[in-house]
């Protein structure tokens, strides 16, 4: 439990800074300018995001991975249909 806690919320740490590098090298890099309402409403987005996360990982949903490393692509595609 506390594992799928701190993978959630190192993919969460991940989530934001990614959307907050997004946001910079568009506005600094390629010079679009995000009225302050639109990058608001992005952060908003971010955190239902987070939250989905915790709430699935808090609630039993089982935990949040990126994929199965290690697996055969049969495997893989096995435990998707079940």
């Amino acid at each position: 439990m506390i594992e799928a806690i701190i993978t959630g919320l190192i993919y969460i740490c991940l989530l934001a800074i990614a959307v907050y590098l997004i946001i910079w090298v568009l506005q600094t890099v390629a010079g679009v300018a995000l009225p302050p309402k639109v990058v608001q409403i992005i952060w908003v987005v971010v955190v239902l995001i987070a939250l989905l996360i915790l709430v699935r990982i808090l609630l039993g949903g089982g935990g949040f991975h990126l994929g199965k490393l290690g697996q055969s692509p049969a495997a893989a595609v096995s435990t998707i249909d079940s």
